[in-house]
């Protein structure tokens, strides 16, 4: 509505030559431009994760700002070269064919979303001295799933690679074992030990669901099995990550 509005006050600036209606043209064109960016600005805030709303803002205020730049000098040579009227009625077609675009490409509603942290992940405790630099690290996850299952569960794994992605997941791969078909292991990287805490911090309230899906497909006796890994390319003459001491020798 606010596209549409402004498109008319565009039309309206073009055909008028009259102040009292170019004045009424402008102030509805300051209106509809204070409420679609306002309504943006608070769009992008409110279905954006609580750790990455910062960014997201970032990339959305360098778009309006370019926007505002790269229009301000566009329209001006359409004006210089063909008029003021033809850069008007320019101005009032994008406009109209972005309101057309939004309705038929609506954001995906996130009303229902959740996005608040889900703060279950707890650091699991290592054998090796790893610094927070450490890596890269590898991730493996095995899960036992019937064959009746295997459809629900691919299904789903396309939803986890998505979030995994998302939260800052590398190489995302799901092998399945051939000696023993109900084996499949989810496989993916991230850069450092530090990068691996922050990819489970990054969850969000609403992820659980994702994860609670897979628990409800996997057959094993216990919780999905995690591999935790380093990758070393070669053996070293000098090995980085020693192990920690031990603080009670004796329970060895």
């Amino acid at each position: 509505m606010a596209f549409l509005a402004f498109a008319v006050s565009c039309i309206t600036l073009g055909l008028s030559h009259h102040y009292v209606f170019s004045g009424a043209a402008l102030l509805l064109a300051g209106a509809s431009w204070v409420i679609a960016l306002s309504l943006f600005n608070v769009t992008i805030q409110l279905s954006t994760p609580r750790w990455v709303v910062g960014r997201a803002i970032a990339l959305y205020q360098t778009g309006v700002f370019g926007g505002m730049a790269g229009g301000s000098w566009a329209w001006g040579v359409i004006a210089e070269n063909f008029g003021a009227d033809r850069a008007m009625f320019g101005a009032a077609a994008l406009l109209i064919f972005g309101a057309l675009a939004g309705l038929s490409l609506p954001l995906p509603d996130s009303a229902a979303l959740n996005l608040n942290p889900l703060n279950t992940f707890t650091e699991p405790p290592l054998r090796l001295d790893l610094k927070q630099r450490s890596g890269p690290i590898m991730i493996m996850v095995d899960y036992e799933i019937l064959q009746e299952d295997v459809t629900e569960f691919l299904a789903a794994m396309s939803a986890r690679r998505r979030i995994r992605i998302r939260d800052g997941a590398q190489q995302w791969t799901l092998l399945r074992d051939l000696e023993n078909p109900d084996v499949w292991t989810e496989t993916y990287h991230v850069p450092t030990w530090v990068e691996y805490v922050r990819h489970h911090e990054r969850r969000t309230q609403a992820d659980a669901a994702s994860y609670e899906r897979l628990l409800k497909l996997h057959r094993g006796k216990e919780r999905p099995k995690v591999h935790r890994m380093i990758e070393r390319q070669a053996v070293s003459l000098q090995d980085d990550t020693p192990l920690k001491d031990n603080p009670n020798p004796d329970a060895s």
